[in-house]
């Protein structure tokens, strides 16, 4: 059996991936959350982001720091959303091992620095996480959550809502945004591209098999 690309790099470099990578960063993100509540003056939002202009004039760290900065600002939703990533994140890691989740991980990652260097503006990780969820409802369609804490949803309906956020952002939002945007589809389609291609190719030649018989059915009545 043929290996897939990212199998093969698996055997050479499978021993700098990091186990339990969403937890880490699910922890900082909580940490961080926690410390600009308590010191609002460290404005640890400002010196994490991700900042074209500051990296340029020095600031390297905010290549990796803008992974920590918390998704939202409320008390409540930080617990549910960090959570939610978790969820993801871990359930992704179990399904394809260590380092697997790792380069899918780091493709987004680097898709959302160049976004944020061609656009020359900031960017958050909103996009990066996306592509963890969308991966996620693709691998497991018919997992179910719990909408504001009551209603359940399949993840599939959510991912069409968030491939929807994704269009409205390429419509309407500025090019940093827009390119944010394209970077959180790169790693879903490297990984998911060939599958998606082939289940279509398949569906098409269904398509046509049927409308086949059809038109035999119907020049047979005749």
């Amino acid at each position: 059996m043929k290996l897939k690309w990212y199998q093969k790099l698996e055997r050479k470099y499978r021993k700098y991936a990091i186990p339990d990578l969403m937890k880490y960063i699910v922890i900082i993100n909580a940490v961080v959350f926690v410390l600009n509540m308590l010191v609002p003056l460290s404005n640890l939002y400002d010196k994490f982001s991700l900042d074209p202009t500051r990296i340029l004039s020095g600031e390297v760290w905010r290549l990796v720091t803008f992974l920590f900065l918390p998704p939202t600002s409320h008390p409540l939703w930080i617990v549910f959303t960090l959570y939610f990533y978790y969820l993801v994140g871990s359930n992704l890691e179990q399904q394809w091992g260590s380092f697997h989740f790792n380069l899918y991980y780091l493709i987004g990652v680097l898709s959302t620095i160049a976004a944020a260097f061609i656009g020359f503006g900031t960017v958050s990780t909103e996009h990066l996480n996306l592509s963890l969820f969308l991966a996620f409802a693709h691998l497991f369609p018919n997992f179910e959550v719990l909408i504001f804490f009551i209603l359940p949803l399949k993840v599939k309906y959510l991912a069409w809502l968030n491939w929807g956020f994704i269009a409205l952002s390429l419509i309407s939002n500025p090019i940093p945004m827009k390119l944010a945007a394209l970077a959180s589809v790169v790693n879903y389609f490297i990984f998911f591209g060939p599958e998606l291609i082939s289940t279509l190719k398949l569906r098409w030649l269904t398509y046509k098999n049927r409308k086949r018989f059809r038109d035999a059915f119907k020049n047979k009545r005749r």
